[in-house]
């Protein structure tokens, strides 16, 4: 079985680098994913009340021979359930679905302004709780960090937002190490929309890697964690397989350039 390096989060949980993201999944696609990818080697499972899988994934940690104190599972908190009672309630449903008594990692999903620093609070009571193993936030660029600062008692153990090559977030991944807190990578690959791309094509050929495990080894150099989201075997093998090279820092500096502010996702500064 292969093995993955992890990060130790700021409360000396330890946390897989890598791991499996599985939004826009549902029903017997999503299970069969999560068992895929622990299959591979996978440990990490990011997953969140607003997918409406949550039920599918606990199935699948159920069923898997492997132990569920060596799987680092992640929700969040849907937008519409954020503030301090509904967050609690709808942590308990979640816990429910997911078939377990905890989970290793708890987010805001987003940054809602009326909400926040209600469901926080709230967050920080489920730590306190022990149910959940570390708190986070998720698409808090820096002036949700800034304001979080402000009243919150704990410092996130994770910030999961868009980053790529193509959104180097070079500011807000400094800021996050100052902190202490992990810089997460969903939609790491673009959603596939960039693999084309020259620079990338050459550095694939150069490490005889393809342009997928070129940005997710790029991801893994700079200490930021990316949860790549797929079904597919073969993908979630190919993904998987990032841990037996190093990409150059003269070729780290050229993926670091190829930042043109290109999302797929909302900018979360939008709801400032």
């Amino acid at each position: 079985m292969k093995s993955q390096p992890t990060v130790t989060l700021n409360n000396g949980v330890e946390m897989p680098l890598l791991g499996l993201g599985v939004f826009d999944m549902h029903h017997q696609e999503a299970e069969q994913a999560v068992e895929w990818a622990l299959e591979t080697g996978y440990r990490l499972i990011d997953t969140a009340s607003m997918y409406e899988n949550e039920m599918q994934i606990g199935n699948a940690i159920r069923t898997s021979s492997v132990v569920r104190e060596e799987i680092f599972l992640t929700t969040k908190v849907n937008d519409k359930d954020q503030g301090y009672a509904a967050t609690l309630r709808a942590f308990d449903h979640s816990l429910e679905l997911l078939q377990t008594d905890y989970v290793d990692l708890y987010l805001i999903h987003w940054p809602i302004k009326a909400t926040r620093k209600e469901t926080w609070r709230a967050l920080e009571k489920i730590y306190e709780s022990g149910k959940a193993r570390a708190i986070g936030v998720a698409n808090y660029l820096e002036p949700f960090l800034d304001e979080l600062l402000t009243y919150s008692d704990i410092v996130p153990a994770v910030n999961q937002v868009e980053f790529s090559p193509f959104l180097y977030l070079e500011s807000l991944k400094s800021k996050c190490e100052k902190l202490g807190t992990v810089l997460q990578a969903y939609t790491p690959l673009v959603r596939g929309l960039k693999m084309n791309h020259n620079l990338l094509q050459s550095l694939a050929q150069k490490y005889e890697k393809t342009p997928a495990q070129i940005i997710l080894r790029w991801n893994v150099q700079h200490g930021v964690s990316p949860i790549p989201k797929s079904s597919n075997l073969l993908r979630i093998k190919e993904n998987f397989d990032i841990f037996d090279f190093t990409i150059s820092t003269i070729d780290m500096n050229i993926l670091n350039s190829l930042h043109e502010d290109f999302r797929v996702v909302d900018n979360p500064i939008d709801l400032l």
